[in-house]
């Protein structure tokens, strides 16, 4: 599956129709995704830490590249990977180790993880630059901007911030954790499609794509849900198989 498939799904929408695409932590997950039609999926660098053990953001590159590696194995629909901040590799590296995996997408945010803090923006966009002159068209840049999230909840920082990683080459803006209300304004100002993720209290897929969002994604959530639903199945056992431990002390006595 070409990047040309999944950059022209994010082009077009309708409101109320964006492109949802799930997040798969693992091979099987992602298969039950694409199974279900979804056109495209978008893997959660969070989701995948949590299925291999680890903490977000403490996943190391080769275990997060195996484990796209497998999903995108696992499917026959273009898979856009999550890879943070790019682990520290030059734009060679990180574009040749995606096309290695087989995506054709990509999450780059701008929070410097050795710090915790935001990126200078034109550093930033002279990084995304780096990767789109290596991957030329090859590769759906999903630039992540972590203002909300790092306590700048600034309109208009993350509109010029989305200005610059548009005119660097990015094919569309992920404002993550922005006001809901506030993804027209930002879709509008930047001029690129706006990615929006499903929060657990917040509006529904085709609530946000009428606000504005022309792709939604949910993060960690669906990972979430699945292990919640596997607590409560293992409680239920759990308690089946203690209820018949009890049964069978009392008939022997």
């Amino acid at each position: 599956m070409s990047a040309t498939t999944l950059r022209e799904l994010h082009h077009g929408r309708k409101p109320g129709d964006p492109l949802v695409l799930p997040g798969p932590w693992d091979a099987a997950s992602a298969r039950v995704f694409a199974d279900a039609g979804f056109p495209a999926l978008a893997t959660p660098s969070a989701g995948v830490a949590a299925s291999l053990g680890y903490e977000d953001g403490q996943t190391p590159a080769d275990e997060m590249f195996a484990a796209i590696t497998r999903i995108v194995r696992a499917v026959d629909v273009p898979v856009s990977a999550d890879v943070e901040a790019g682990y520290g590799l030059s734009a060679r590296e990180l574009v040749g180790r995606l096309a290695e995996a087989g995506a054709v997408g990509c999450n780059l945010e701008d929070t410097d993880h050795a710090t915790g803090t935001l990126r200078d923006p034109q550093e930033q966009a002279d990084w995304l630059a780096q990767v789109r002159a290596e991957a030329g068209d090859a590769l759906v840049i999903n630039a992540r901007i972590d203002t909300y999230l790092r306590g700048v909840p600034d309109a208009d920082e993350t509109i010029r911030r989305g200005r610059l990683y548009a005119e660097a080459g990015a094919d569309c803006v992920y404002p993550f954790a922005a006001p809901p209300a506030q993804l027209a304004r930002l879709a509008t100002a930047i001029g690129l499609p706006v990615n929006a993720v499903v929060m657990p209290d917040g509006p529904a897929p085709r609530e946000l794509g009428a606000l504005g969002a022309a792709r939604v994604t949910f993060g960690p959530g669906l990972q979430w849900r699945a292990m919640a639903a596997v607590r409560e199945m293992a409680e239920e056992l759990r308690a089946e198989t203690t209820g018949r431990a009890r049964t069978d002390r009392t008939d022997r006595t």
